[in-house]
């Protein structure tokens, strides 16, 4: 993994052989999202409660200052639109105790992919992601509606969701 700091974006690069990146649309979200999620307090829950809402999954680590000072914006989206909007964490710290961590900190009150995992990588290497935050948006039906939800958020605000929906 090759990490370079550029400006307020951090972008890092991993390589991987035949990866194709999602185009929108794209139906990966039986693929990306695991069986059981994490709370804040490291219990596992059932990723069906995300089931008939839009999904972002969220590329962060507490390392990130441009993902620290994006987290109080998602937080607040995320609480506007909780009945239609939920997120996943697919963190990017060395361990499962600094994401935790991460999410306490924050007060993050949405659920996390295991760190480290299978699942998260996978999610990774599927969506191309290659800086942080990233913010990738999944309709009901785990379609990929947007690659780019943290610049959505910041530039139309509540308006963001509406996009995704139509």
């Amino acid at each position: 993994m090759l990490i370079v700091i550029v400006g307020t974006v951090v972008v890092f690069t991993v390589f991987f052989q035949n990866i194709e990146e999602a185009k929108p649309q794209e139906n990966l979200g039986a693929d990306l999202l695991p069986q059981t999620l994490l709370d804040t307090s490291d219990r596992k829950l059932s990723s069906s409660i995300l089931k008939d809402k839009y999904v972002g999954l969220y590329f962060s680590a507490s390392w990130c200052g441009p993902c620290r000072s994006f987290n109080p914006e998602l937080i607040k989206f995320r609480n506007q639109h909780q009945e239609k909007f939920e997120v996943v964490l697919i963190g990017g710290d060395g361990s499962p105790k600094a994401q935790a961590k991460y999410m306490k900190e924050y007060e993050m009150p949405w659920l996390a992919m295991e760190n480290q995992s299978d699942a998260a990588k996978i999610a990774s290497e599927k969506l191309n992601v290659q800086y942080i935050p990233y913010l990738v948006i999944l309709d009901p039906e785990g379609n990929v509606v947007s690659k780019d939800g943290v610049s959505e958020i910041r530039a139309k605000g509540n308006d963001a969701l509406n996009s995704w929906i139509q």
